[in-house]
């Protein structure tokens, strides 16, 4: 599946968005500003961003240039009211992948996400390559070289996550909540544990390696 966010602040519009796109296939999840956004990038993996620019407290333009700090590659859409050039020029500046100018036509926006995944080559595969490692999250597969490695699907999920952020730390408190429940009564050290078997499956790996960030949690750092 692909996985939308959808960033707007005008509730009826978010709505409507994420009902047209979810309509045709995709999972689009709305927040009504960044900050919220910022939360449900930690804690989950999206395919691609759709944001409004004129929101309160943080606008589109400070949005997008931060999560192209944490994820160079995510495709970024902007829809806004703003037609002028100078507006453009700064979303594409900021990297920006499209800009659509409301009202949007939602024929038109689910073409324009199509084509833009479609150029990120995420459409056919979910596929993560770094050095001699490769992971294929529709097959649940994960390969260094031409040997497969026998993951867990927590592990799996927890190398996807980290690989798909590189240089950004994930707290312990992080990777629990995601990836073993909000609710879980087991203890952050199993976080330290899961670690260690990754690193001992990985050891052939190269490009890559994953960092303890003292008194916080853990990253991956690319070579």
């Amino acid at each position: 599946m692909i996985n939308i966010l959808v960033v707007e602040d005008d509730v009826n519009l978010n709505q409507i968005v994420c009902t047209y796109l979810n309509d045709r296939g995709y999972v689009a999840k709305g927040c009504l500003n960044p900050s919220e956004a910022y939360d449900v990038l930690y804690n989950s993996l999206y395919d691609l961003i759709i944001s409004d620019i004129m929101m309160p407290e943080i606008d589109g333009f400070e949005f997008a240039k931060t999560v192209r700090q944490l994820n160079p590659t995510i495709p970024i859409l902007f829809m806004s009211a703003k037609d002028d050039i100078t507006s453009k020029q700064k979303g594409f500046k900021l990297g920006i992948d499209d800009y659509m100018v409301k009202p949007i036509n939602m024929d038109e926006l689910v073409m324009r996400v199509s084509a833009l995944l479609r150029r990120a080559n995420i459409m056919e595969e979910r596929t993560l390559t770094v050095g001699n490692l490769s992971m294929d999250a529709d097959a649940m597969s994960t390969m260094i070289d031409e040997t497969e490695i026998a993951l867990t699907l927590r592990e799996f999920n927890i190398l996807y996550k980290l690989l798909s952020y590189p240089k950004k730390t994930f707290s312990r408190a992080q990777l629990m909540d995601e990836f073993w429940g909000m609710d879980s009564s087991t203890s952050l050290r199993a976080v330290d544990v899961y670690i260690t078997k990754l690193r001992d499956k990985l050891s052939a790996g190269e490009g890559f390696e994953i960092v303890t960030v003292r008194g916080l949690g853990y990253k991956v750092v690319l070579a």
